[in-house]
């Protein structure tokens, strides 16, 4: 790391005091969200800091390196989505720890990854809880901006819904139903391969 981004890296790091929120952190520690350092930034804060400095690859890479929650949010957010390299993701992804994390990193960068899709089935596909969380997050975004799979695609993706509405972990559950509803939103043709898809599981969520 040169001299001039660690000194950026340093002021940023010091500008998280005037955005911390201690009742935040320590509600985020009640509920088991444990970082070696957490100011308690909010959201909208952390984004007016990111749109203040700007899209930055090598401050987004080391940004990401720091163990602590603001940093790796606003890494996120800093990223220019057309610089990553497949496998710097794929470090980020393998480096995530918390529901937190994984959440913002699909809202704020992994959507918008010229290599979305295929991370999507890729990560749907895992064993790993978050991986699945983040492979279906995708996807619901991905559908939301009007992105049609192709006929692969489709199958694909309902066969790794249908195993995760039968799973074990509530988050992946929930992230797959809702990429269902977006999925039968792109029209009356997905409505009604999703419904019928549901009633396999004797499910409906219309």
């Amino acid at each position: 790391m040169n001299q001039q981004i660690q000194e950026r890296i340093k002021e940023i790091k010091q500008s998280f005091r005037q955005l911390m929120d201690g009742q935040t952190a320590q509600s985020m520690r009640d509920k088991g969200v444990d970082y070696k350092l957490n100011w308690g930034a909010s959201i909208p804060m952390l984004r007016e800091k990111a749109a203040e400095i700007g899209k930055d690859y090598d401050l987004a890479i080391e940004l990401w390196k720091a163990d602590v929650r603001e940093c790796k949010i606003l890494a996120t957010m800093m990223m220019p989505p057309d610089k990553m390299l497949r496998e710097v993701t794929d470090i980020w992804m393998e480096q995530t720890t918390s529901l937190e994390i994984a959440e913002q990193a699909v809202f704020n960068l992994y959507q918008y990854l010229p290599y979305a899709a295929d991370l999507a089935y890729q990560w749907m596909a895992s064993e790993k809880e978050l991986y699945q969380l983040c492979g279906f997050h995708i996807l619901t975004r991905l559908f939301m901006n009007k992105q049609e799979p192709n006929e692969r695609g489709i199958n694909e993706f309902i066969d790794q819904a249908l195993a995760a509405l039968q799973g074990d972990s509530v988050i992946v559950r929930k992230a797959a139903m809702q990429s269902l509803i977006r999925f039968s939103e792109l029209g009356l043709v997905y409505e009604r391969m999703a419904k019928s898809a549901l009633k396999i599981l004797n499910l409906d969520f219309f």
